[in-house]
């Protein structure tokens, strides 16, 4: 393989408030592929995305695309942080104006807190193709989720090859949620969301809260037997194993 390495490139972002979920049922692709990197903001309430992210590469001297509208989402006329009301002074900036890619990829600026600093995550995976359904499922669960979280995001991955990649082969939506600090709360809805989206496979982010139970987990990845024993032939005495790994990789 050969990289084609630059030095760096420039990029702006743009923000649009209110998009409708109805357009995401024959939009989704569109709008999701309408910039370098894009994400959609939610608090589950109103049938919408309370804000739209869309960082765009720009060539030497170029500027970014502003209209007045996408899909009905109108274009915001101040800086804005992810959750609604926050003060946005955290965020990497927006309104078109250039900068070095790493200045505008991150929502957060660098030194900076991220999101809301004191905070839960979870996010799970499933099929690009079955997006707008998976999103349409969870919403039946809006009056639940709303009252414990700080925002959802939307994005989306392509597929990979990586045995336990929560994209592994699978072009994928990601549903993310920043929840506030209470567990125990967070702990009973979590349940809830998995089974709404269990119809589409849905994988959690190893690395962020899930209640899913090992033999389900372990089933959706078609390469877990592979990794089992790839584990076990690196690490027969098991020295780099932990509680995590023995629950959720080798637990039946």
């Amino acid at each position: 393989t050969t990289l084609d390495v630059i030095p760096r490139f420039d990029m702006a972002q743009v923000v649009f408030e209110n998009l409708s979920f109805d357009q995401l049922e024959h939009n989704l692709e569109a709008i999701f592929g309408s910039g370098y990197s894009v994400s959609l903001f939610t608090d589950w309430q109103k049938n919408r995305a309370t804000q739209v992210w869309i960082k765009s590469r720009l060539a030497p001297g170029g500027k970014a695309d502003m209209p007045a509208q996408f899909y009905g989402a109108t274009l915001a006329k101040q800086k804005l942080h992810p959750i609604t009301g926050a003060s946005a002074v955290n965020c990497t900036e927006q309104q078109g104006i250039p900068g070095p890619w790493y200045e505008r990829m991150p929502h957060f600026r660098m030194n900076f807190t991220p999101s809301s600093g004191n905070e839960l995550q979870s996010e799970y995976f499933v099929p690009r193709t079955q997006g707008y359904a998976a999103i349409r499922a969870v919403e039946e669960l809006r009056d639940h989720i709303t009252p414990h979280l700080f925002v959802t995001e939307f994005r989306t991955i392509a597929a990979d090859n990586l045995w336990i990649s929560m994209a592994y082969q699978r072009p994928s939506m990601a549903i993310h949620f920043t929840w506030k600090p209470e567990w125990p709360e967070v702990k009973e809805v979590l349940p809830l969301i998995e089974e709404k989206l269990a119809p589409f496979n849905a994988r959690p982010h190893w690395a962020k809260l899930f209640t899913m139970q090992p033999s389900r987990l372990q089933h959706l990845y078609p390469k877990m037997p592979e990794y089992q024993a790839l584990l076990k032939h690196h690490d027969p005495q098991a020295k780099f194993r932990n509680q995590y790994i023995d629950t959720n990789i080798f637990a039946s």
